[in-house]
């Protein structure tokens, strides 16, 4: 028995895949679950609903695919949970990566000098997209929460610790190093908690899972659960994950993925590189103890812009529908969206920014709307690449490989290619966040080879060129950033 079940639980579903020992997919079942806004500017999960669409995928996928030998996990990062030892039952909501109630705190905090010494030891900004300032409103609003933490009845985890600790029947208590890495906690370099950072936010260190590599032995599903005990031998951050499963194993390497939001990591090897344009140092993987690390850059909306026009505004019924009406837009009105909708993230980290869009006029309709969408994600993308050619030097990749669900769209995916003035390449699996969990789990469990041999069998779908000329190129380009500073200056 050689298959391998990933289990990629993102921000707006979770999904369910069955790999052969070649990793490709056999089975895949999805749910969506409700997202949950109880202020502006907060975002909450309801995380016996991420439970349930976790049981029920698994065991669709499995009645799809049969028995599996390993279970590999990949999650939404930063989102917090914190739930009581001996019931496992959370004791709030979930605080999901993208609410920004904790922006006083971050200010609180920087006002008191700190920012310089939690960006030193964990590679972060101070800003609320990160789990640290959650656990702490957490622990100083909920009424006897933080006595409870105190005694060591509370556990605090992301959404992998709290799924590992349910699927192993509350016996494992345990994180990887990529997932810590985004929690404002975690001293990248030492590859520890940091007691220092811990005690200034307030967070009990009997609170924190253990921390293993990517691959490693994570427990085994309670039997109960889905008829058989299943070795949990995987474990990383969906970006991360999809890192390895784009096979960026040498330093300069980069990919970008499109789900909700848009996060581009640039492999740098053991090299631990200071960013100078508010980009991210964090760890990429961790296998057999030896620590790779990345800069990455952070946009919390991308896939979410389009889920805004079919939600939000009712113009589409379906987000494959943005592509057509890209198409029949009119390129001379040139309207820009900025959806800023939760903040700004990388390389401008503004919590109070709010979205805007320029260039309205009376022949603006969905079809300018829908393109402005898409554009923004590109835009926004080749912020991104800017700051990382800056902080990299000339040694990086000009290829960028992308994934996630918006790449399947031939029109975003040729924008992007023109905005950024580089070649694009999609690979034949763009949900490369599940294929990098089944390939760690894989790799643990003996199934799948070493990753230079994996990186190998890595495949192009298609490369998409530049056909922008420059001059229009450099006018979007100027238009954006124009719109970009009206926004952070409201």
């Amino acid at each position: 028995m050689t298959r391998i079940l990933a289990l990629d639980q993102g921000t707006t579903s979770t999904r369910a895949i069955v790999f052969d020992a070649d990793l490709r997919p056999l089975a895949t079942a999805q749910r969506e679950f409700p997202q949950i806004f109880p202020a502006p500017g907060w975002v909450e999960h309801d995380p016996e609903a991420i439970w349930a669409t976790v049981l029920s995928t698994i065991r669709e996928a499995l009645a799809q695919a049969g028995p599996v030998a390993a279970l590999g996990l990949t999650n939404q990062r930063e989102t917090v949970v914190i739930w009581d030892r001996a019931t496992g039952v959370p004791i709030h909501n979930a605080i999901v990566w993208q609410d920004r109630r904790t922006a006083d705190i971050c200010a609180h905090l920087k006002a008191e000098g700190w920012e310089a010494r939690i960006t030193e030891r964990t590679g972060l900004l101070l800003d609320p997209y990160f789990s640290g300032t959650k656990v702490k409103w957490l622990l100083d609003t909920l009424p006897g929460a933080r006595e409870r933490a105190e005694r060591g009845e509370l556990a605090f985890g992301t959404i992998d610790s709290f799924l590992i600790w349910r699927l192993t029947g509350g016996k494992v208590h345990a994180t990887d190093a990529t997932n810590a890495a985004r929690t404002l906690l975690y001293d990248i370099g030492r590859n520890d908690w940091d007691a220092e950072i811990c005690a200034a936010l307030g967070v009990p260190r009997t609170m924190l899972p253990g921390v293993k590599d990517c691959a490693a032995d994570f427990g085994v599903t309670d039997p109960a659960l889905f008829g058989a005990a299943i070795p949990i031998t995987g474990v990383a951050g969906d970006q991360q994950a999809a890192t390895v499963g784009q096979a960026c194993f040498a330093p300069g390497m980069m990919k970008s993925t499109y789900g909700t939001g848009c996060f581009a990591l640039l492999n740098t090897g053991t090299e631990r590189v200071v960013s100078r344009n508010r980009l991210l140092t964090t760890i990429a993987y961790r296998l057999n103890g030896e620590t790779t690390y990345a800069l990455e850059g952070s946009i919390f909306i991308a896939g979410a812009v389009v889920q805004w026009l079919r939600d939000g505004l009712g113009l589409i019924a379906r987000a494959a529908d943005t592509q057509a009406l890209a198409e029949a837009a009119d390129p001379a009105q040139g309207l820009v969206l900025v959806p800023a909708f939760t903040g700004l993230g990388a390389p401008y980290w503004s919590p109070d920014c709010r979205g805007a869009i320029f260039g309205l006029t009376r022949n603006s309709g969905p079809a300018e709307f829908a393109r402005a969408a898409l554009e923004s994600v590109g835009l926004q993308t080749n912020d991104l690449l800017d700051a990382m050619r800056a902080d990299w030097g000339a040694a990086g990749d000009s290829v960028l490989r992308v994934d996630g669900g918006m790449v399947a769209s031939d029109w975003t995916m040729q924008f992007l290619a023109d905005i950024l003035g580089a070649p694009v390449d999609r690979p034949v699996v763009a949900e490369t966040t599940a294929l990098g969990a089944a390939y760690l789990a894989g790799l643990q469990a003996g199934i799948c080879p070493p990753p230079d041999i994996f990186a190998r069998r890595w495949a192009l779908d298609r490369r998409f060129t530049p056909a922008m000329d420059a001059t229009t190129r450099a006018a979007k380009r100027a238009r954006w950033q124009r719109a970009v500073a009206a926004a952070l200056a409201v």
